[in-house]
């Protein structure tokens, strides 16, 4: 390509720079570095941190690489020439020092942050330098993951939305989490980190929104077919518009009971959102539970040692030993109180006063060396039989 004279050929470079540098400033304003909520806040606090310290040894390495290549060059004749070097006191110290106290900074950081953002723990503040007010319940959100959409009940407003979202403003919030057949993860980038939803097993994460707004929601662990589409908007408000949401469902007709929950987590994608204006009572705990369904006996009761066991249709033994019936260890056991138990074929293997293995390895009678009574196997005969 062969440029005019009157046109400069640095200028058609010029006018590309713009787009080499949009990568970087792409992400300027990712929500995982600037997220609304206090959790995520520190969530992402942590993150800078540990790549700040890890980027005081890799700078200088990947600086110190192009410096050594510069210097130590075949041209430059000025640079000192050893070739029997091989070891420093002095450099090892400085090369190993660096990497052990950033080590040790990392796992500290590590530790103290693991702690403080545990999910299962209640959140400590509302905000920096703004702690949770005494007075102040944290609004209970039970969370399903459906194959493939969202289930978010409100116990305590008595609603339930599907892939719908809505919180306060600066109001602690506390996730119950189960899921209604695979694993899955819950995750708002802007709100707090990820966490799994398991079938029959309930979770916890506790967060706040400290911004209004709305933010995206999403599933983060692949479920299936209709996993992309397993998204849900997630709106802050202040307290008086989370009211008038409040309201707005519970004036919605549907109400979500065992038999509506039990076409709602059938399979299915692009579901819209939708509002429920009324819940079952115990809908939640039944969904953890796996019995959701008429006639489904619970975990618990499959689990507990007493009554009668409905999943296996028989009294469970949780009797206690009677007193003086205590059961003893081997080694508790006096020399009398051991006993034989019967064996099955009585004082001698049926068919033979010796083992007959012994000496005739053919004989019929090693076939059957355990029973009593012959075993009643058509198309053998009785003594072969066993």
């Amino acid at each position: 390509m062969i440029l005019p004279r009157s046109i400069p050929w640095h200028r058609p470079l010029r006018s590309l720079l713009p787009l080499a540098a949009l990568p970087l400033v792409g992400g300027c304003n990712m929500v995982v570095l600037n997220p609304a909520g206090d959790v995520a806040r520190q969530q992402a606090d942590v993150l800078m941190i540990s790549v700040g310290l890890m980027l005081l040894i890799i700078i200088p390495v990947m600086a110190l690489t192009v410096w050594f290549a510069w210097k130590y060059r075949a041209t430059n004749e000025k640079a000192t020439y050893k070739p029997d070097w091989d070891h420093s006191t002095g450099l090892e110290l400085i090369i190993w020092s660096g990497p052990l106290l950033i080590v040790i900074a990392l796992g500290a950081l590590t530790w103290i942050s693991t702690h403080l953002l545990d999910p299962y723990r209640p959140i400590g503040q509302i905000s920096a330098g703004k702690p949770v007010p005494e007075d102040q319940q944290p609004l209970e959100i039970q969370v399903v993951s459906l194959d493939w959409k969202w289930l978010f009940i409100y116990p305590e407003q008595g609603i339930a939305t599907v892939n719908r979202l809505v919180l306060p403003v600066d109001r602690q919030v506390r996730f119950r989490l189960s899921s209604s057949s695979v694993m899955n993860t819950f995750y708002v980038p802007a709100m707090a980190g990820m966490i799994y939803t398991m079938p029959g097993m309930e979770t916890k994460l506790h967060a706040v929104m400290n911004k209004a707004g709305t933010y995206d929601g999403m599933s983060a662990h692949y479920s299936g077919a209709g996993f992309s589409y397993m998204n849900f908007k997630t709106t802050s408000t202040d307290q008086a518009g989370f009211d008038r949401f409040v309201a707005g469902v519970k004036a919605m007709p549907n109400r979500l009971d065992t038999g509506r929950y039990l076409v709602l987590e059938r399979p299915s994608e692009k579901v819209a959102p939708m509002g429920f204006g009324g819940v079952e009572q115990g809908l939640f705990t039944r969904i953890v539970q796996m019995c959701v369904k008429p006639g489904t006996p619970c975990m618990t009761e499959s689990m507990q040692h007493g009554g009668h066991d409905g999943a296996l249709g028989g009294p469970t033994n949780n009797r206690l030993p009677p007193q003086g019936e205590d059961t003893k260890g081997a080694l508790e056991k006096a020399p009398s109180d051991y006993g034989v138990s019967p064996h099955s074929s009585g004082d001698a293997p049926e068919g033979s006063k010796a083992a007959p293995g012994s000496n005739k390895p053919g004989s019929a009678n090693n076939r059957n060396m355990t029973r009593i009574a012959p075993l009643a196997i058509p198309g053998r005969r009785a003594s072969a039989q066993g």
